[in-house]
């Protein structure tokens, strides 16, 4: 049995993941190995990690891409669980006035009057790209604007570095960004939720350690550490 228990993790659980290490650790007795914190893109990405060999014992990603990674053998279906319901949100520099966003019409106009957008590389910049804009129309209006955000970087600290007027991405990826503020979930009749997922690694070298891990992160006993990372327990 190895010592460590490898973990990767998207960045919407990212927080919640490292404020339970200590329950992680002392249920398992293992010291725990956080690989990544982010699907991030290109060859650092969780999915081409996994398909090299790297070892995970616990993968945790949104719903789609763990259906993905099953398919492919690379996590196993037995012993995965959904953990925590994520939306979407913008915010802006700390200091810029609130963003009125409260409605159908009143974000399209916010983007539309917005001078730039850093947007993510993962499911909700996919979806902002691909379905939102479309559906309001305005995607030739948005594009040229909009900065795509990868390898791991957090859209909000683009703006709050002041290179983007306003970031759109997960609200439990903004949330401990310092230099940002307003943090507002997009309108209900925009939103997208996503299911975050963990799941046992296939090629993990302690799987009973990770069921545990799992089982705990799918307990009452994470609640209050995913609600204060902005996500909803599943």
């Amino acid at each position: 049995m190895t010592a460590e228990l490898r973990v990767m993790t998207s960045g919407a659980f990212a927080a919640a993941h490292l404020a339970l290490l200590p329950q992680v650790e002392a249920l398992t007795g293992r010291k725990v190995l956080t690989l990544t914190t982010s699907i991030g893109t290109g060859e650092t990405s969780i999915p081409n990690r996994l398909k090299r060999g790297e070892v995970a014992d616990v993968v945790i990603v949104v719903s789609g891409v763990m259906h993905q990674f099953i398919a492919d053998g690379l996590v196993l279906e037995a012993g995965s669980k959904t953990l925590a319901r994520s939306t979407i949100g913008i915010a802006v520099r700390a200091g810029a006035r609130t963003p009125d966003i409260g409605s159908v019409e009143a974000f399209k106009r916010f983007m539309l009057e917005a001078k730039s957008l850093a947007y993510s590389a993962s499911v909700s910049g996919t979806y902002l790209v691909n379905e939102l804009f479309p559906r309001l129309g305005i995607s030739e209006a948005m594009m040229p604007k909009s900065r795509w955000v990868g390898n791991g970087e957090r859209t909000a600290a683009v703006v709050a570095r002041g290179d983007a007027e306003v970031c759109c991405q997960q609200i439990s990826e903004m949330l401990p960004v310092e230099g940002i503020a307003h943090i507002t979930p997009l309108p209900a009749a925009l939103q997208k939720v996503s299911l975050y997922v963990a799941g046992v690694g296939a090629n993990g070298a302690d799987k009973e350690a990770a069921r545990k891990m799992i089982e705990l992160l799918a307990s009452p006993a994470a609640a209050a550490a995913i609600t204060q990372s902005g996500l909803e327990p599943a």
